[in-house]
């Protein structure tokens, strides 16, 4: 049986992100996915202050913006009635910009951060089991594909693998919370209309454009998940142009590739540890897609549990404080209840529900890297 100090399951942004750090600190690490963590996948991409942060302390943001990954130097909010020339415009300059990195490039980066670490990296992995001593999870039973098995002891296995985690299901992690509001997103990529992060909102509907890699946009709209189940988005672009396109004088381009929907799930913040596991990412704490806050706070509790592996903090304490303001903005934005005066107060509620997050994360800075203790 192999072992390690370290098992990571899921290799996205949130797992690629702890082993990465988890090396950098000294730790043996396995980090396994049952698929090619750099493949496409469905999301907002933006990044908010605390990833942006991150990422430049961590030495990879360099490679972000190589691979052709534009700043973001504005955020728009256009509220408004469908089809009227009385949208109203807020526009936030930033002092430092922002990035929305295509999932290919930027789990691709956090991915070959883990190897340069020095995380053994295995694809085609996918656990089915975990070992256990007594009430210990002491590491984990999988198949590889092509055939085979795999056993891996260690004294610290960390599920990082999405919101519908193996892991969680596996440990048997608790709720601490659970929201009952869900939007509903049919996402697509056109060629870059903005410069920006562009935010629309009209009462029962929501949309976004936000410029990604390759001079192109991921373009989205939201609405309840009824009226996405009722077959509401009869495309993206009739949507987008119908309710918020005429208003705020945007054309789109020539779609590339095809729509994606979300039917839209209620966020969830699961128990982030237990006896030999941790949880990371989507797999301890979902939220919905409306806040475009996931990959910030995938990356933000990788280091929260890499240094609370290095005693410097507790992870879940920490975790469960930064994230509790913004679960409960993001329930009352995501239940499209809201007339236009009040999505404005709560979009207030959501920015300085951020920031207590973004000051932990410029505290860490004071304690220096992930393996490295202040004097």
């Amino acid at each position: 049986m192999d072992s390690y100090d370290a098992i990571v399951v899921g290799a996205r942004c949130a797992g690629s992100a702890t082993a990465m750090l988890l090396a950098r600190a000294g730790l043996d690490v396995l980090l396994v996915d049952r698929t090619d963590p750099t493949r496409d996948t469905l999301s907002t991409h933006a990044l908010m202050r605390g990833g942006v942060l991150q990422l430049e302390r961590w030495g990879l943001l360099d490679a972000i913006v190589a691979a052709g990954t534009p700043p973001v130097g504005t955020t728009t909010f256009h509220y408004g009635p469908p089809l009227s020339a009385t949208t109203q415009v807020e526009t936030v300059e930033m002092a430092a910009p922002l990035y929305a990195p295509r999932r290919t490039v930027l789990d691709g980066v956090l991915l070959d951060g883990a190897r340069a670490a020095g995380a053994t990296v295995r694809l085609g992995v996918d656990v089915t089991g975990l070992l256990r001593c007594d009430d210990r999870v002491t590491g984990v039973e999988a198949r590889v594909r092509g055939g085979g098995t795999l056993r891996a002891h260690a004294p610290l296995t960390v599920g990082a693998d999405g919101a519908r985690s193996t892991m969680a299901t596996l440990v048997g992690a608790g709720t601490v919370r659970r929201g009952r509001a869900a939007s509903a997103i049919v996402y697509g990529y056109f060629p870059a209309p903005a410069t920006g992060y562009e935010w629309f909102y009209v009462p029962g509907a929501t949309a976004g454009i936000i410029p990604t890699t390759d001079g192109l946009a991921c373009v989205w709209a939201g609405m309840p998940p009824a009226e996405f189940a009722a077959g509401r988005p009869r495309g993206l672009e009739v949507l987008f142009d119908e309710v918020f396109g005429r208003a705020a004088g945007v054309a789109l381009g020539e779609r590339q590739g095809p729509l994606r929907g979300f039917p839209g799930a209620p966020a969830v913040l699961r128990t982030p540890t237990g006896p030999g596991w941790a949880l990371v990412g989507d797999a301890g704490y979902f939220k919905d897609p409306l806040t475009a806050h996931g990959i910030t706070d995938a990356l933000r509790d990788a280091e929260l549990l890499a240094r609370s592996v290095q005693g410097e903090l507790d992870y879940g304490r920490t975790r469960d404080h930064v994230s509790r303001l913004l679960f409960s903005v993001a329930e009352e934005i995501a239940g499209y209840r809201w007339d236009l005066a009040e999505i404005r107060a709560l979009l207030r509620a959501e920015s300085a529900a951020m920031r207590p997050e973004v000051r932990l994360l410029r505290r860490l800075d004071d304690r220096g890297p992930v393996g490295e203790v202040a004097a």
